[in-house]
């Protein structure tokens, strides 16, 4: 019988752990922390965002860090595959805005719980608290070293995730490991992460959330991505769902480095044209009030200062004094306000990991080390990282699984 280790408990080891048991192996999982899935117990503002119901190829899409290399783990075992299996678990699920899928009790931490039951009446042995400290293979037997002892195996899979976040046990272990055994790690920076700007203004409006707008990351004069949807001023710069994905961008983009220039579109439902006669019409609605009051209905009065300011129109002028060319400045102000990204907050804070063990050492139908029989990764520990929106645990979940089933039947190859 095949004896698999798992190294690391959040989501993606929790599947291989599942996986490889239910396919009749004797699978030992070791983690560092008290409990399993601390990470997947915060995740989602403490909902757990758990997958998303679109096709499969948009997953591949929406991961811009080595999408193509999921195809088969999506394949074998998909969205619905896991929604499936929560149901048959007795967890409800729901889907929100975007796609989006939730535990129905919105509660990440009953997530959490329910994998650790599910892992113990798998036959799973779960060493909590027991880090492991080195992993050695020799004549093909898998030896691994924890404070508490020595552990042979058959197979071992590596799911210790990235290093943000690392008060939840990511911290890189995997990448030494994989490291030691052989395979190349990629650089790792931030994804999923807030920006720090140059300008002061967003820092001065900490908290205001801005909706339907539209942020553009802009290179040799031409916009190069853009996201649509909601942001948040924050106390270093800016944050929020379309900042997040913009960030993830600037991971992979080879020949985009910081500073970097931003605009927000603050009205991207309205042409230009269209724009210049609202602003026209309330001009014309509060003739002697001054700028600040007679487009108090246009934006935020906060905002609107700021958009003022760039636009070069003193807030006390007064409405009937505003001419066309100011009126048009105005609007360009309000759909390309500049920012400038002079980096992201650190990588601790990120959300998940870009970079990892390079996918091009793995069997993709396996998720096997081309390198090292019987040795697996999973989940955040490899080079693939996606949008916000339930595309990472997704990633996660199908790894493990992919992972976790292969190494339970490599006697059997």
């Amino acid at each position: 019988m095949q004896r698999v280790f798992v190294i690391g408990g959040g989501a993606a080891g929790c599947m291989a752990a599942w996986a490889a048991s239910r396919r009749g192996a004797v699978v030992e999982l070791f983690e560092k922390n008290d409990i399993v899935g601390k990470k997947m117990g915060i995740t989602g503002k403490g909902r757990c965002n758990l997958t998303n119901s679109c096709p499969m190829d948009a997953f591949i899409a929406k991961t811009p860090g080595n999408g193509r290399f999921l195809h088969s783990a999506y394949e074998q075992f998909t969205n619905r595959d896991l929604c499936s299996l929560l149901r048959q678990w007795g967890m409800a699920t729901k889907e929100e805005r975007g796609g989006r899928i939730f535990p129905q009790s919105d509660s990440a931490v009953a997530v959490r719980k329910l994998w650790y039951h599910k892992l113990l009446q798998a036959g799973v042995t779960i060493h909590l608290q027991e880090e492991v400290q080195h992993i050695a293979y020799r004549d093909s037997f898998f030896v691994i070293t924890t404070a508490n002892g020595v552990y042979e195996g058959d197979a071992c899979v590596i799911a210790t995730g990235g290093v943000s976040y690392p008060t939840t046990g990511s911290t890189g272990d995997g990448h030494r490991f994989a490291a030691a055994l052989g395979h190349t790690v990629t650089p790792l920076k931030p994804s999923l992460i807030a920006l720090v700007t140059q300008e002061e203004w967003p820092k001065q409006l900490a908290g205001l959330t801005l909706k339907n707008v539209e942020a553009s990351i802009w290179k040799n004069g031409k916009p190069t991505a853009r996201q649509f949807g909601e942001m948040v001023c924050t106390h270093t710069g800016i944050s929020g769902p379309i900042i997040l994905q913009l960030s993830s961008v600037m991971a992979h983009h080879k020949k985009m480095a910081f500073p970097i220039d931003i605009r927000l579109n603050l009205k991207p439902a309205l042409r230009p044209e269209q724009l210049e006669q609202r602003i026209w019409r309330e001009l014309q609605a509060h003739i002697r009030q001054d700028a600040k009051n007679a487009l108090k209905t246009v934006l935020p009065q906060r905002l609107l200062a700021v958009v003022l300011a760039a636009a070069h129109i003193s807030q006390e002028t007064v409405a009937h004094q505003i001419t066309k060319e100011q009126r048009r400045r105005l609007v360009t102000a309000l759909q390309a306000l500049p920012l400038t990204a002079v980096c992201t907050r650190p990588i601790e804070e990120a959300i998940v990991t870009a970079g990892g063990v390079e996918v091009k050492e793995m069997n993709p139908k396996t998720m096997e080390s081309k390198y090292v029989p019987g040795l697996y990764f999973a989940g955040e520990v490899l080079d693939v990282d996606a949008f916000t929106g339930g595309y990472n645990l997704q990633a996660a979940f199908s790894t493990g699984y992919v992972a976790g089933s292969a190494a339970a039947q490599e006697d059997e190859a």
